[in-house]
């Protein structure tokens, strides 16, 4: 979308009775794809503020156990992956002595927030459509909400893995200041994979029954129950092709001290990026659309 400002015209001030006339503001579609007009989002940080607040008082409304829905679901996965996993698939014995329930928690904090952020903001379009065709603001704000609503989860659950390390008497390194990095490559890919989706959503309603089957394939394509040495050296870099694999490892190294493995990180950390762009420049290519289809 673009805004123009037209010259004022004669037939507008007389029928104000010779009150000056206010400019004429002009909205129009951008045909083919566009750049992402990051300072129109800025004009618009109030409406992506008070969104991404409905989001998350909408996840928990109505229901018994509140926010605490944000600690029950990791700690249920872990509970159920410590047993099965790391007691009677013998995997806690290959986590470089960490107790597995913290190995597979630090993962999941990753993990969680981004598969929350993909599921909710592909249909953030489509709940968002009384929205979408009566105001004009950039559309590219409600995919972001979503995701910025599950930060809300995410701090919660990164006070939960301190307590937990705490318990397990899991010190902390020097590398933890390294998990801000990881928090945004991890914010970039739900970011571009969250917005593709929605766009895709809005055209293709199947895509709501596609997205979480592909999540979940997604998750056990992602070391999240058992470390990257399990996975055979020749596949080990095709793996790091998905930006979640060395997402993944970089939390848990940055928590537990591990040793973080650059060269496959950075080629993760690189592919959340293209993969943000792609995704955020496709929907401005084709959010013209959105009021019309919706």
């Amino acid at each position: 979308m673009s805004l123009e400002v037209l010259p004022e015209r004669e037939p507008l001030a007389a029928h104000t009775g010779g009150a000056p006339a206010l400019p004429e503001l002009v909205i129009e579609a951008q045909q083919g794809w566009s750049p992402i007009d990051w300072a129109e989002i800025w004009r618009f940080r109030e409406l992506l503020y008070f969104l991404t607040w409905r989001d998350v008082k909408i996840r928990y409304k109505q229901t018994a156990l509140g926010g605490a829905w944000a600690i029950l679901q990791p700690l249920a996965n872990t509970l159920v992956f410590t047993l099965l996993f790391g007691r009677l698939a013998g995997l806690d014995q290959k986590t470089g002595g960490v107790p597995y329930a913290v190995y597979v928690y630090t993962a999941q904090l990753a993990w969680t927030f981004f598969a929350n952020s993909i599921n909710n903001s592909s249909n953030s379009l489509v709940g968002s459509a009384n929205l979408i065709s009566k105001v004009y603001f950039p559309r590219l704000i409600i995919p972001l909400a979503a995701v910025g609503a599950g930060l809300v989860d995410f701090a919660v659950s990164a006070v939960v893995l301190l307590g937990m390390m705490l318990y397990f008497h899991t010190g902390l390194s020097a590398q933890i200041l390294l998990v801000p990095v990881f928090l945004i490559g991890t914010i970039l890919c739900a970011t571009g994979v969250g917005t593709l989706l929605s766009a895709l959503t809005v055209a293709y309603r199947d895509f709501r029954y596609v997205v979480p089957f592909m999540v979940q394939l997604w998750f056990f394509a992602t070391p999240v129950i058992y470390p990257n040495s399990m996975i055979p050296a020749p596949w080990r870099g095709l793996m790091f092709l998905n930006p979640m694999t060395g997402l993944v490892d970089g939390f848990r190294s940055a928590f537990l001290g591990l040793p973080i493995h650059w060269g496959n990180t950075s080629l993760s950390l690189a592919i959340s990026v293209v993969c943000f762009l792609f995704g955020a420049t496709y929907f401005r290519a084709v959010e013209r659309r959105f009021a019309d289809i919706i």
